[in-house]
């Protein structure tokens, strides 16, 4: 990729300023709201452990690898980690917990994660550890304690009857949520290895805010909050979804979190529409940036990106844009994504095409909100095969392309995905042209703006003739950008009234052009070859 002399100063200072943040400041704490300014514009970073970076030649990667990395994480331009889950579990993946207060030995000791914490807070990166209190593991205490007797005390912090009513998944298919144990059932609504906590019961709430306080006194920096819909379920279908009871709950929690510490994020899973979703902020107007959980993932936006992409056509995007500028209560917190954990990798689903693949990061990263990167997403990462499941979409990180790819010593715990000795972390930081340095141009192209980092989103009309192209303002109180974005795989040009001049180029693919129509004031000729996107300051 061409880099212009003026691009090229951007990337080493921004790279100076990431080498010289400080470590976050924790403000005193402020009963009247959220103090979560920090998170604002952020690019954070989801972390599978297991896969991530091993230390110590077991082929399972831990904390200690995840700490020699944060070099790496920090010259990325990340701000916030996501660690998957990182407490005491019998399953790789760790949702289905066994014990709240320790951290799986897999992954280290607690003094390993505190070490973790200090040396990412130097740098001036905080992290969010997945909090995985909709179910706990059948294997935990308080189950089988629960399970023991109908007169157990702690028979009701998880949700009994005598009889199996039917009821099956919210999202489709045959699978069942009450589950035989005993002369009874117990409901789990992801399967029976996973118990669904009972959230009418006040000692449970109190337990769980209690594990709150814990870790956040521990110095984690906040939660992701997994199946944030599913807490309290009042019947078959959609009502296991989205209950008044599981928005009162998330009320109380998020009130519990701000008087610990009105700066800790509480970022919530609803995989769902956005009207769903807005719901989960609560009242905005009451208090700023909502009562109930201040950021939520726009998993519709993820979908709209990838879906623009694959048709090359700017249509779901635009439409989603629309919405976010729209529907989204002002000044809340939004989180957009490409893929997760639960979902086919980006490379995966853009089928490897190279174009595709270098627009992604140009999308998520000129849009409003704090991004989400998951893991390898940098490098193009693709899937195992599809016969995996889920394992496929965590496999192991390859930081080089040497026999045991940079990640262990040892044998890893899980392959390494098809052509990893040429898509590896070293070959594309050797590579300036590499998706690597795509991503790390941006997020830094991104830090050094305002408006692409906290201003607000202002679509622009789309054109008949160029149906590929998607183009938007970005603005705050003193600097406006124009981003356009060419989506297909033809060349494309549009016609676009502008409010000023674009003035400054701060990104741009090889051959982008803009400049003004003849006789037509105000009017803009863009010119973008097939997927390519450009960035300008308006004057």
């Amino acid at each position: 990729m061409t880099r212009s002399p003026a691009l090229c100063a951007l990337v080493l200072v921004c790279g100076a300023l990431v080498a010289q943040a400080a470590p976050p400041a924790r403000p005193a704490a402020n009963p009247r709201g959220w103090q979560l300014e920090w998170a604002r514009g952020a690019v954070f970073y989801e972390v599978f452990v297991r896969s991530f970076a091993d230390s110590n030649g077991d082929g399972v990667g831990d904390f200690n690898g995840l700490t020699a990395k944060l070099d790496y994480l920090r010259e990325l331009g990340v701000e916030g980690l996501w660690l998957m889950p990182v407490f005491e579990s019998p399953s790789y993946h760790g949702y289905d917990v066994v014990d709240y207060e320790k951290v799986d030995s897999e992954y280290g000791t607690q003094e390993d994660f505190e070490r973790l914490l200090r040396e990412a807070h130097r740098r001036g990166i905080r992290i969010v550890v997945d909090f995985v209190i909709n179910h706990t593991s059948s294997k935990h205490p308080w189950f089988e304690e629960s399970a023991s007797s109908p007169s157990s005390p702690r028979r009701d912090w998880y949700v009994w009857r005598a009889d199996d009513p039917g009821w099956t998944q919210p999202w489709g298919g045959t699978h069942r949520v009450w589950h035989p144990k005993g002369d009874a059932h117990y409901y789990g609504i992801f399967w029976g290895g996973m118990p669904d906590l009972n959230y009418r019961n006040p000692e449970v709430r109190a337990e769980v805010k209690r594990l709150a306080s814990l870790w956040l006194s521990r110095g984690v920096d906040g939660f992701r909050l997994d199946a944030a819909r599913h807490l309290v379920e009042k019947g078959p279908g959609e009502q296991q979804n989205d209950t008044p009871e599981t928005h009162a709950f998330w009320k109380e929690f998020s009130a519990h979190v701000r008087g610990v510490r009105p700066d800790a994020l509480l970022v919530g899973e609803v995989w769902s529409e956005s009207k769903n979703i807005i719901p989960y902020y609560g009242a905005t107007t009451r208090l700023p940036g909502g009562d109930e959980l201040p950021m939520l993932f726009n998993f519709p936006m993820g979908e709209s990106m990838l879906g623009s992409l694959q048709a090359g056509d700017g249509a779901r995007l635009a439409t989603q844009l629309t919405e976010v500028s729209t529907a989204y209560p002002r000044g809340v917190l939004v989180a957009p994504f490409l893929a997760n954990h639960d979902q086919v990798r980006v490379a995966t689903q853009l089928e490897g095409q190279e174009g595709r693949m270098r627009m992604a990061p140009a999308l998520l990263l000129t849009l409003p909100g704090t991004p989400f990167l998951y893991y390898g997403e940098e490098i193009g990462l693709p899937n195992g095969p599809k016969s995996e499941g889920d394992p496929g979409k965590r496999r192991p990180l390859p930081w080089d392309g040497t026999e045991k790819g940079g990640f262990t010593t040892g044998k890893p715990w899980a392959p390494f995905v098809e052509g990893w000795q040429q898509r590896n972390v070293a070959a594309q930081l050797g590579d300036t042209g590499s998706l690597l340095h795509r991503y790390r141009l941006l997020i830094h192209v991104r830090r050094a703006s305002p408006a692409l980092r906290v201003g607000t989103l202002r679509p622009l009309p789309r054109s008949s003739e160029a149906p590929s192209v998607v183009a938007y303002l970005r603005e705050v109180e003193g600097e406006r950008v124009l981003v356009v974005h060419n989506v297909g795989a033809a060349p494309a040009t549009v016609s676009q009234v502008l409010p000023g001049t674009p003035m400054e180029q701060l990104f741009a693919d090889p051959d982008v052009s803009a400049t003004a129509e003849p006789g037509k004031k105000g009017t803009w000729k863009v010119s973008l070859p097939a997927y390519s996107s450009a960035v300008w300051r308006l004057r």
